[in-house]
């Protein structure tokens, strides 16, 4: 792709606040100045809103402040004034009932922040799951000139000799504690190993994920992705960010310039590549729908079905972030798609170059961590897309986390009517249930969770786990963290709260689940399933004020990506009249 750069000099949007001898400009200009800003700051140069993630309640970005100086020191370098602005932040570990619920919130309030101020561009300083996506959407709405920076991955964690995956040995040691293999006293002495450095989750989960959607997408600078949160060359990107957002803001670089239906594209196949997170489907989708890119499920079974999973990163494979950086990140993995045949390889980046510009000289270091092609985890990775009776509008599995005999199954349903229903019973010694039958959880979606809670990974009954078993096939309407593995079917649409056929499942119903032809099947007779569907009532549990009631009357299926109805297309950030 092309792109034609504005012509520079040019009067910038924050002139309407600083330029000019107007009471208005020097009652803004002013007010600034009490900060001890120098008065040519405000002579015409690209004002940067650095929009940062920082809160010591979210983890994964409590390093975000010293980043922040980095960017700003970029900023200055290019001639540029940047300005640091606190924003929203999400935390995966923190937020309750999940911090999914509050991605739309995160998103409105940054829109408006970018909208509402004087920037010319910004940078978002992001790092755990929702926090990326969040500000990606905001900066698709306002159309200005974005770049991400993200905080970056937790060292390797190990325990007694053994790589620890951050998420993914939580669920692991867990199963392991109630299946008799593991002390809790163990488990207590693990926990020490796996957050042991600032950044988010080391392994391929949803954080790293979406990172590396970032840069697929082209909105990070090439290598954005993996380098550890503690390593100085992240220091170094963000500084190198600063710089850049000056030059996009000259020659007005815009979201809506990058992201285009290939630049999706593009993602999604780098998604299967790196045996991504399923959680990318519904934040991708939400993204794509605020700049307007007609974007959905069938997008995702398309592009991803053929590409094989050659990252060998947990949870479906055995190393951690801080390998995929010394192997040479995500420019390998995008590389070996342009090689492939299955990358867009003119689609424009926040670097000014096109995707494949910027990767076609990189190498591959070890092997081992980035495969060949002909020894993937998975030769058919990406998302699978599964529709039928039990799923109108779809549901979505992650092959590189699943069990092969899994794949195609058919079993007893095994129903729990919500997380508390599921709790109160799995541990139960007299439940009726084996490793053959399907375990089925409803009302955890968008609306009946609310807000789509990480739950759909639901941990084996013990008395299952004693055999020896460690997988079971699941389904809900819920989500599964990125660092989760298991034949796990997510994001059922309609959901149960809003009245789909997952609703009106019942214990020993058969499910069939035929993943190599796409289909979820519960065995009843259409004049059943229409008798069930035409007698059921909401159970899920209704907010009658604030964001939770907001929230839930606007909030629309996973299928679409569970963005709020009336958040979606790009309204672009007109000056607003002054007040004063």
């Amino acid at each position: 792709m092309t792109f034609k750069p504005a012509a520079w000099p040019r009067k910038l949007r924050s002139q309407e606040w600083f330029g000019g001898t107007t009471k208005d400009a020097i009652y803004h200009r002013g007010w600034m100045k009490n900060q001890g800003f120098p008065p040519d700051l405000f002579d015409g140069r690209p004002v940067i809103g650095i929009l940062n993630t920082w809160s010591e309640l979210t983890p994964c970005n409590a390093h975000l402040n010293d980043l922040a100086q980095r960017v700003k020191h970029g900023i200055f370098e290019a001639g540029g004034f940047p300005v640091e602005v606190p924003v929203f932040s999400t935390s995966e570990s923190a937020f309750r009932p999940t911090a999914m619920m509050f991605r739309n919130l995160a998103a409105m309030a940054v829109e408006e922040a970018m909208r509402g101020q004087p920037m010319d561009g910004c940078v978002l300083l992001v790092g755990c799951d929702k926090t990326t996506p969040s500000l990606l959407m905001a900066a698709a709405s306002t159309d200005l000139p974005s770049i991400i920076v993200t905080g970056g991955p937790m060292l390797n964690g190990y325990y007694k000799n053994e790589r620890v995956g951050s998420g993914t040995h939580l669920w692991k040691f867990s199963e392991a504690v109630k299946a008799g293999e593991m002390t809790a006293e163990e488990f207590v002495e693990a926990e020490a190993s796996m957050s042991r450095s600032p950044g988010s989750c080391n392994t391929m989960g949803t954080a790293s994920t979406m990172a590396s959607m970032a840069e697929a997408l082209g909105m990070a600078l090439s290598g954005n992705a993996a380098i550890p949160a503690v390593d100085s060359r992240r220091r170094v990107m963000a500084q190198l960010t600063g710089r850049r957002i000056v030059q996009m803001v000259k020659d007005d670089l815009k979201p809506s310039d990058i992201l285009k239906k290939e630049a999706f594209e593009n993602a999604i196949r780098t998604n299967a590549a790196i045996g991504g997170s399923t959680n990318a489907v519904i934040h991708l989708l939400a993204i794509a729908g605020r700049v307007g890119v007609d974007l959905t499920l069938e997008d995702w079974d398309r592009c991803g079905r053929d590409v094989p999973t050659i990252v060998n990163l947990m949870p479906s494979g055995k190393y951690l972030m801080e390998e995929f950086f010394y192997a040479g990140g995500l420019p390998v993995v995008i590389k070996r798609l342009g090689e492939a045949g299955m990358l867009h390889k003119d689609a424009l980046t926040v670097s000014g170059q096109t995707a494949w510009e910027q990767v076609k000289d990189v190498t591959n270091h070890n092997p081992d961590v980035i495969l060949p092609a002909e020894k993937a985890l998975t030769q058919s990775g990406g998302v699978v897309v599964v529709k039928g009776n039990l799923a109108p509008k779809g549901a979505v599995l992650k092959p590189s986390a699943a069990t092969a005999a899994l794949m195609t199954h058919r079993g007893r349903a095994v129903v729990f009517e919500d997380i508390d229903d599921y709790k109160a019973k799995i541990n139960d010694e007299d439940l009726d249930i084996d490793e053959t039958c399907i375990m089925v959880l409803k009302n955890c979606g968008p609306k009946g969770y609310p807000g789509m809670a990480e739950v759909g990974n639901m941990g084996l009954p013990p008395k299952v786990l004693r055999k020896g078993i460690t997988d079971m096939v699941r389904i809900s309407d819920a989500r599964m963290s990125g660092t989760a593995y298991g034949t796990v079917v997510l994001h059922t649409s309609p959901e149960a709260a809003a009245g789909g056929p997952l609703a009106v499942v019942q214990n020993g119903d058969f499910i069939e689940l035929d993943v190599p032809n796409r289909r979820l099947h519960l065995e009843i007779s259409d004049e059943e399933l229409a008798a069930r569907l035409a007698n059921w009532k909401p159970s899920h549990p209704e907010f009658t004020s604030g964001y939770g009631w907001l929230h839930q009357r606007h909030v629309q299926g996973a299928d679409t990506g569970a963005d709020l109805d009336f958040l979606k297309g790009c309204r672009g950030a007109p000056v607003g009249k002054d007040s004063h």
